[in-house]
């Protein structure tokens, strides 16, 4: 495991580095963004989204001092919960900022995997019940199998973050490519 976008849940980080010692773990950025804007009000949403972008779009070294212009400004003063939120998250945040464009369209969100588990949670809900544990494996393996013949086009800017992928991982890289 190389990597692995993880989207809040408190010990999953701390799971998988136990599990896995050298993975790099990150969070999920749209659910920091849309758990940040839980605390505000549905009129502020836009413009307090716009001045989170300028976090979410920050590089690596200018990432904590977006994040302190958010703090310092009007709407970090007036939601400092946001900030809080950020802060308690940014161990896991950080390796997002060192990635370039091509990567972080990759791995800014775990969408991808989340419809994969609804896919799979409504195909079970869908049975009810099953008579046993091999018939239940049996869907679950039908429904990956169909998932996986649906989605065959890699996202375009796959190719480019194998690249730095391989810079970024080095020798790890190459052997899980293998």
């Amino acid at each position: 495991m190389l990597l692995a976008v993880v989207d809040g849940l408190k010990g999953f980080p701390e799971a998988i580095v136990a599990v896995f010692p050298d993975a790099m773990v990150q969070t999920c950025i749209v659910h920091l963004l849309r758990h940040s804007l839980d605390f505000v009000s549905y009129k502020d949403r836009k413009p307090v989204a716009a001045a989170l972008k300028a976090i979410s779009k920050a590089l690596d070294d200018e990432a904590g001092a977006a994040l302190g212009a958010f703090e310092a400004g009007d709407w970090g003063r007036k939601h400092p919960a946001i900030v809080q939120s950020w802060r308690r998250a940014w161990p896991e945040a950080i390796p997002f900022f060192g990635f370039a464009d091509d990567v972080r369209r990759i791995v800014h969100t775990t969408n991808a995997i989340e419809a994969l588990n609804a896919r799979l949670r409504r195909a079970v809900r869908a049975r009810g019940h099953f008579p046993s544990d091999d018939a239940a494996t049996k869907l679950l393996f039908l429904v990956l199998n169909r998932a996986e013949k649906e989605g065959t086009m890699p996202p375009r800017a796959w190719a480019i973050a194998k690249a730095q992928f391989a810079v970024i991982f080095g020798e790890r890289f190459t052997r899980a490519m293998a």
